[in-house]
């Protein structure tokens, strides 16, 4: 088997292709990916994509479909990866999060690839009231990277009569120590004011809903998308991954650091006006379709490994929100320094 991961030089490519290699031991492994993260390595004591048969570099707006050839299964991973990315790239979310996501669909349905796993979001769920979302309740995207997930799955949905297995895996909040952490989540944003100030301030009320998921259980998931049949769920499936278990509000994931991590205060911003992104989500498809890839990595467990990775770092920087572990801070150190244009390529 050959499988192409592309996006593999950010926060959970380096998982995905671990685990790939560990389950897929015969399997050609590629990267392709533009390397604007690639220095923002944590905890890793080797290159990540070193794992890889094969790292290409370049940009999704301009794939070279020729890459694809012999290629069995896609993994598009490759994004401007959270809201405010988004919401300060507004215009290049939707060139690389949708148009370039399509062209590479479409390309890799040409050249006869068998699986196309796109690594969607919940977050297209916004803010929603009345219980868990299910697959086919209505979206309600708050984001310009929420957009661009819903734009996506429409357009790969109308591929259904083709012979390429489609999987858009409607990802929980991702969450986990990784070879290049990010500290712009939710939870890691926590274990990190932990660990660096003994104190937790939440911006929000604390009341706004958020599902999780550990970056390894996103792997695994992605495994399973990889090798899914056309009789399990169609040509094309939508599908929430996460775990019921892990719909979490704000307040209660803050506690949950405080508990694990001694001395450590929780401060929350009971005057903060409503967070408009809170959802709460059901999870029943992928249990049905993914019974043996369902999330094993509970909460206590994330917060442990998050913990001992960033202390193995000697991690200690209170100001971390301005550091290279906030993805939008990287992308605008980059065009400071003139190595990056305003539209996210290098410059030459």
């Amino acid at each position: 088997m050959k499988i192409l991961v592309t996006g593999n030089m950010g926060y959970v490519g380096p998982a995905v292709i671990s685990h790939l290699r560990a389950v897929f031991p015969d399997a050609s492994i590629a990267g392709f990916d533009s390397g604007l993260f690639a220095h923002c390595l944590s905890a890793s004591s080797r290159l990540p994509e070193s794992i890889a048969d094969a790292q290409y570099f370049g940009d999704v707006r301009e794939f070279p479909a020729e890459i694809l050839a012999g290629v069995d299964a896609v993994v598009h991973l490759a994004a401007v990866s959270n809201d405010p990315m988004g919401s300060r790239f507004e215009n290049v979310t939707m060139a690389i999060n949708h148009r370039a996501s399509v062209a590479i669909a479409k390309a890799a349905l040409k050249m006869g690839v068998k699986s196309f796993v796109f690594a969607s979001s919940c977050s297209m769920y916004g803010f929603a009231e009345g219980g868990p979302r299910r697959e086919g309740d209505v979206l309600n995207p708050l984001t310009a990277y929420a957009r661009s997930k819903v734009a996506v799955e429409r357009e790969l949905s109308t591929y259904s009569k083709g012979t390429m297995v489609i999987t858009a895996l409607r990802f929980s909040t991702a969450c986990g120590m990784s070879d290049r952490v990010r500290l712009d989540l939710v939870l890691n944003d926590f274990v990190a004011c932990a660990i660096a100030s003994r104190e937790i301030s939440v911006l929000s009320d604390g009341t706004p809903w958020r599902p999780l998921i550990d970056i390894k259980d996103m792997a695994r998931a992605i495994e399973w998308a990889v090798i899914r049949k056309n009789s399990s769920g169609g040509q094309y499936l939508a599908v929430n991954v996460g775990s019921d278990q892990w719909n979490y509000q704000v307040e209660d994931l803050a506690r949950a650091v405080a508990k694990a991590i001694p001395s450590t205060k929780v401060k929350i911003n009971k005057n903060a006006p409503p967070d408009r992104r809170s959802y709460q989500v059901d999870f029943s498809k992928f249990r049905q379709f993914a019974p043996s890839h369902q999330p094993r990595v509970g909460l206590e467990q994330a917060i442990r490994e998050l913990q001992q990775g960033l202390e193995s770092m000697s991690f200690r920087d209170a100001n971390f929100r301005l550091s290279q572990f906030m993805r939008l801070k990287v992308l605008e150190k980059h065009i400071a320094d003139g190595r990056i244009t305003n539209d996210l390529r290098w410059s030459r």
